[in-house]
């Protein structure tokens, strides 16, 4: 089965698409809520297995990343039916092997090597970006599967844009400051705008995957309507960020 893209419940990046050897897709709220279960009954649900299935892929098999801010990375070579902890980055080569990660404003990163097929799914918050995530999703997929920078392409998903994310200046200090600027109304109090979406090409581009194969989905979760935002209401509403190779 072959998801279809014209499905308005999952939104794509049109740059993504265009690969013939990965399926992504992020979920909206049409899809409910991706957070996952009470801990220790296992990582799926109702909801996420839905999505799985929306996309073409065996449910049983989804692997889902348990985020922790970190820019820890963990190998995937067969379908785990728990979560994998305390990592931001999950590497794959094995086909039809679905991995997901859920996001309320932090931003999904995808990386998939078309020459050795080889994918990579990141999740970067504001911590994990300030420890380089995405860096490290691009030397994850060169150690394990010998993936050159130039051959990557790249994806930023759906997440809080700068004119959105409003942080105190303990939290830009760990980011260039070209990445933030004044908010306006801050009234010396110290507040700054983030462009952690910026701060992630960055990285991508250092590390030297080409800035035309780096796409950005564009979307912000605490403006769109269709998506869920802590900032706009913290009630613990997710969506998710599923992608495999085919």
């Amino acid at each position: 089965m072959h998801p279809s893209s014209t499905d308005t419940r999952i939104l794509r990046i049109p740059g993504l698409e265009a690969e013939s050897g990965m399926v992504h897709g992020f979920s909206t709220l049409a899809l409910g809520n991706m957070r996952g279960p009470t801990p220790g009954v296992g990582s799926l649900t109702p909801q996420r297995c839905a999505f799985a299935a929306d996309l073409g892929f065996d449910p049983a098999r989804l692997t889902v990343l348990g985020a922790a801010h970190s820019a820890c990375v963990a190998r995937v070579d067969t379908p785990v039916q728990a979560a994998v902890r305390n990592v931001d980055v999950l590497v794959t080569d094995r086909p039809d092997l679905p991995l997901l990660c859920t996001f309320a404003d932090c931003y999904p990163v995808l990386l998939y090597d078309p020459v050795r097929r080889a994918l990579a799914l990141a999740h970067a918050g504001w911590r994990g970006t300030a420890a380089g995530v995405a860096t490290a999703a691009v030397e994850a997929l060169r150690r394990e599967y010998g993936s050159r920078p130039a051959d990557l392409v790249a994806g930023v998903g759906p997440g809080i844009c700068w004119r959105c994310y409003e942080v105190g200046e303990e939290v830009a200090a760990g980011f260039d400051p070209r990445f933030a600027r004044p908010s306006p109304g801050a009234n010396g109090s110290g507040r700054v705008l983030l462009d952690l979406a910026a701060a992630i090409c960055a990285q991508l581009e250092t590390r030297g995957v080409p800035a035309d194969r780096i796409h950005l989905h564009g979307a912000c979760t605490r403006e769109s309507p269709v998506l869920p935002s802590h900032r706009r209401s913290p009630d613990g509403v997710r969506f998710a960020c599923i992608a495999a190779i085919r």
